[in-house]
């Protein structure tokens, strides 16, 4: 995954953030801080069940297809 697929999941990102860690995206807060600040806040929401972790999370045993011979 990149960062512009990652990127383009915003609506996700931005509840997550919300729900996570409290901050408002939306309140201009991103414009006070750093790419590396907001970097270790996403990568954070893939170490916890959050909307952008399920969204990219690989599929589990029993969800993948049988392989084709």
């Amino acid at each position: 995954m990149t960062w512009s697929e990652v990127l383009a999941e915003w609506r996700l990102i931005e509840a997550d953030l919300h729900d996570v860690y409290g901050i408002d995206a939306e309140s201009g807060i991103l414009a006070d801080r750093t790419w590396r600040w907001l970097k270790v806040r996403i990568e954070g929401l893939f170490a916890a069940d959050t909307r952008l972790y399920r969204r990219f999370r690989p599929p589990a045993k029993d969800e993948q297809q049988p392989e084709q011979y």
